[in-house]
């Protein structure tokens, strides 16, 4: 039975999983067509959030990668979540519906896609195929921690990609739930998963994924994150606020990017750039994050908007100011693009993604 966040049970119109499920393969699709609206202008250039226009030709190469990749992610978060449950049965009814109404809530993927497009630059489609389950985790490492800032206790939002949270429709308690199965399910896949890849870089991909979400990772990032709300600006530093978004957001983005890598047989210096591009791409697209917040609205968003603000949380525009913040975006994917500079055009689907980062409207 669904209930209210307060704990009142309802009784919904359609069974909790289907109605869930509708509604969030309906966000996903009306996702979809905003961003492709939102992304190309009509000369089929992306719009940055300056108004500067990104690379017609990488961001074109990007959007089409998305679209080729995002289906087969989706099927394969599916029958992960399928396979965890086996065999199906009413007693884990509640939390694979749970699971799934977040996992199907839209989103643009870009995780996965950063992982697979690591794999591919270094592995072809044989790596992309290797990688493929670090994908579904990192995606289902993203999920959880959408779950969990969500809650009450955290950024205490209602709205996420257009629908309820998690815990609006389920109750704190099962959302909470969900997330931590959620994250489990990351590295039980991984593991399982994974084939023709030697299992001692499977072990680091798993260590690359546990370091990303712990003290030093987005844990740790989101504690510091809640200390710094209601502070001052000369409590909270640049130095302190690139530290929070080094490890809350960049953290993920970095294990993503790593992990596509390292199944793909990249060497340990390969490796090394992609985390630096990962990295700066991870505060550019923190820096983003905090210029929508300010000019951007609730239903453009797909989640509440202004809510920095109202916390009296310090953010890049509010010591930068817009412009200050806007540019320093801009001056981090130039630095992550930079990295990538030995590759050539390999690093195509890298290189739009990087644009894509600041050239997004949710």
């Amino acid at each position: 039975m669904l209930r209210t966040e307060s704990g009142v049970p309802v009784t919904p119109a359609a069974p909790p999983a289907a109605a869930a499920e509708a509604a969030a393969a309906a966000a996903a699709t009306a996702a979809a067509a905003a961003a492709g609206t939102a992304t190309a202008s009509t000369n089929g250039a992306a719009t940055a959030t300056n108004g500067a226009v990104a690379s017609s030709s990488g961001t074109k190469t990007l959007m089409a990668f998305l679209a080729a990749q995002k289906d087969a992610v989706d099927a394969a978060l599916d029958a992960a979540v399928d396979a965890s449950i086996a065999p199906a049965g009413p007693e884990t009814a509640t939390i694979a519906s749970a699971m799934r109404y977040s996992l199907r809530a839209g989103g643009k993927r870009v995780r996965p896609a950063l992982t697979l497009a690591a794999a591919s630059l270094f592995g072809g489609e044989a790596g992309m195929a290797a990688a493929m389950p670090s994908a579904v985790a990192v995606e289902m490492i993203h999920t959880m921690s959408l779950i969990h800032d969500d809650l009450p206790a955290m950024d205490n939002d209602d709205l996420r990609r257009g629908l309820p949270t998690n815990h609006i429709v389920y109750g704190e308690d099962v959302a909470i739930l969900a997330g931590d199965a959620l994250l489990a399910l990351a590295f039980e896949h991984v593991a399982k998963a994974t084939e023709g890849v030697d299992p001692r870089r499977v072990v680091s991909v798993l260590g690359v994924l546990g370091a990303c979400v712990g003290a030093r990772g987005l844990a740790g990032g989101q504690v510091m994150d809640l200390e710094s709300e209601g502070k001052g600006d000369d409590e909270v530093t640049m130095d302190t606020l690139t530290w929070i978004h080094t490890h809350k957001t960049a953290a993920l983005l970095v294990a993503s990017a790593v992990a596509g890598a390292t199944v793909a047989g990249a060497s340990e210096e390969d490796v090394a750039r992609l985390r630096s591009y990962a990295t700066k791409v991870g505060l550019a697209f923190q820096i983003a994050d905090d210029v929508l917040d300010v000019t951007a609205s609730s239903a453009v968003l797909g989640k509440t908007s202004g809510k920095d603000e109202a916390v009296n949380k310090v953010t890049y525009p509010r010591l930068l100011g817009l412009d200050g913040a806007r540019s320093r975006a801009e001056e981090l994917v130039a630095e992550a693009k930079a990295c990538l500079d030995v590759y050539g055009d390999k690093a195509e689907v890298l290189l739009g993604l990087a644009d894509f980062i600041i050239a997004r409207s949710n």
